[in-house]
């Protein structure tokens, strides 16, 4: 049979299987080199591990959301999770996905709410975080790892070869799944509150993979993946690469992304706003080492990009300028993420219109874009085409989707890709979504009638003492266009004015601490230093006048140490939680309010 249109996940492994076979269809680091598994091999193994899971008596159970038997993962990106992924669909159940940094209460409480029966983990760390919690677990039967670890059951164990009959028992399986089957439930950590299942189906994800694949570069790319999978965000691009006929190549941890592009030189990947900010304080960084004509060079080329239009003619002087700049200047930086970049898409947060205004200029296109877990993900992203991108929005619409702008200024969004709901949670459910609109919680507004922008969160707008509304998230944005600030969080709810939580970035802190004889060195003697403060006050009071009265940062309070995941002040897909950073920093704010 050849496959043209899937109308299920799995069915974009037979897509690959109809076309020319790929010598890499995935590719994962092993003892420290690139190791690439052919289609036949990806769909061999898929067939074996289908077939495995069977045995161990893993099927769809009765065709409902509560009857469907439920697998986690708890593992970083590599070729097993995604051939996981589509043997668990094959074989009729549901994949849960885990992120591996999750505490131990709150993966009980997933796996509990889930009934999960078998869970595949990473490695040695992640098999006894959740040994620790099996007896509290009383549906989970067994555990198995990616990684080979003493006393552990090997994911190997279960690859079977299947026999006639269980070949003819997995073929009326996958016949028996629906477009409109839950095909996977995945857990939003959230800034707040207990983690809420979003049940996605096949079709709720497919209809975005079809209508965000005209969006992004055509034909056989090679893309590098870093991103969760857990989150729907990477999850979803992966089915598009499948889709597509990419070959994927996953990095071997957050930290070894620099390498890895250079290794795997791909054509585009996806990323959040916050590596970006630190692949550009990078660059800038080595840019402020220069010197003599290479530095002014350097900063000349930055001055262009920083002033880069598109949609509007910049005069010939000017791409003339930027021409020469791209040849003396942003090779170099093209050449550092592997030379083959076609874009970069961009979601899961805002992003600082200059970064996206520079990197285009320096002819490393971002795509920006915006969605949630509950719609699958994407609702609008900016596309590679000129004349549908727009700098400062989250660009038009994708096919197939609805948005209206409510009363409040709240984005609605109705369409295939809006989700089934929440797991066993139906109070969550219809307050989330009436009359087939989902509501985002995020503030918007349309520019030109195309373009979607997003101007706050609606829960994150709070209202001074005085009785004025401020948007925390523009500010945000704009005052960490400064080198000098690493991370923000604006507070002041029913305050009398607008403060701030600052973590400076300190390289460039110390840097600029050593030319101005300021003795200090470690981070807490820094932040309370004189001249810094006065400093700090400077850079906040130059960034004020692009706010009224009432939204500028009168007070402010410099942390010593970065806000990550490990300390608990970002969500795994870095998003600031405001709720912990409040309770941690609870003195700091309250000094900023002191009379």
């Amino acid at each position: 049979m050849t496959m043209t249109d899937p109308k299920r996940l799995f069915d974009c492994l037979e897509l690959n299987l109809d076309r020319e076979h790929l010598p890499d269809m995935l590719a994962g680091k092993e003892d420290g080199k690139y190791r690439a598994f052919p289609t036949a091999e990806v769909a061999e193994t898929i067939e074996k591990l289908s077939t495995g899971l069977l045995k161990l008596g893993v099927s769809g159970g009765e065709r409902t959301i509560e009857g469907i038997e439920k697998v986690a993962v708890v593992a970083k990106n590599r070729p097993e999770w995604i051939m996981l992924d589509l043997a668990v669909q094959r074989s009729g159940a549901v994949l849960a996905p885990i992120y591996p940094t999750i505490s131990v209460n709150e993966l009980e409480f997933i796996l509990n709410d889930s009934q999960v029966k078998i869970i595949f983990v990473n490695d040695e760390e992640l098999f006894h975080k959740v040994l620790s919690i099996k007896d509290r677990v009383p549906s989970l039967r067994d555990i198995f790892t990616f990684e080979h670890v003493v006393g552990a059951r090997h994911w190997k164990e279960l690859l079977c070869k299947p026999a006639a009959e269980d070949t003819e028992k997995l073929a009326k399986i996958r016949q028996s799944i629906a477009p409109d089957d839950l095909a996977t439930i995945i857990y939003t950590s959230g800034t707040t509150g207990t983690p809420k299942g979003v049940m996605l189906s096949h079709h709720n994800i497919l209809s975005n993979v079809k209508s965000c694949q005209p969006c992004l570069p055509q034909g056989k790319l090679r893309v590098l993946s870093f991103l969760p999978l857990n989150h729907i965000y990477e999850r979803m691009l992966t089915y598009l690469y499948l889709y597509n006929g990419c070959a994927i190549y996953y990095a071997e941890s957050m930290d070894t992304i620099g390498d890895n592009l250079k290794e795997v030189k791909p054509h585009m990947f996806v990323t959040v706003p916050r590596l970006l900010e630190k692949v550009y304080d990078r660059i800038m960084h080595k840019g402020a080492e220069l010197t003599g004509v290479k530095k002014k060079l350097f900063f000349w080329a930055h001055d262009l990009a920083a002033r880069f239009e598109i949609n509007k003619s910049m005069g010939a002087w000017y791409n003339f300028q930027l021409a020469l700049a791209n040849k003396l200047i942003f090779s170099k930086w093209r050449e550092a993420l592997g030379n083959n970049i076609e874009c970069i898409a961009s979601g899961g947060a805002a992003c600082q219109v200059r970064l996206i205004r520079i990197f285009t200029a320096a002819g490393i296109p971002i795509l920006e874009g915006y969605g949630l877990t509950e719609t699958s993900p994407v609702i609008s992203v900016n596309r590679l085409q000129l004349e549908d991108r727009h700098f400062g929005t989250v660009g038009p619409l994708i096919p197939g989707i609805e948005v209206k702008i409510a009363e409040d200024g709240e984005i609605l969004a109705k369409g295939p890709n809006v989700m089934m709901g929440y797991y066993k949670r139906p109070d969550l459910t219809s307050e989330a979504i009436t009359d087939g609109w989902f509501h985002t919680g995020d503030i918007g507004e349309f520019v030109d009638g195309k373009y979607l922008k997003i101007t706050d969160r609606k829960k994150e707008l709070f209202k001074t003492s005085g009785g004025k509304y401020v948007a925390p998230l523009a500010i945000e944005s704009k005052l960490t266009e400064s080198p000098y600030i690493e991370q923000i969080m604006v507070v002041g709810p029913e305050r009398k004015f607008v403060g701030a939580l600052i973590v400076p970035a300190f390289p460039r802190l110390k840097e600029w601490a050593a030319q101005h004889s300021v003795t200090a060195t470690a981070n807490e003697d820094l932040i309370l230093d004189p001249k810094v403060l006065a400093f700090y006050r400077e850079i906040i009071d130059s960034y004020n006048k692009y706010f009224g009265h009432t939204e500028q940062v009168k007070r402010f309070e410099l942390l010593p140490a970065e806000w990550t995941v490990a300390t608990g002040e970002m969500t795994p897909k870095l998003s600031l939680r405001r709720r912990v950073v409040a309770e941690k920093f609870h003195k700091a704010i309250e000094k900023i309010y002191h009379e």
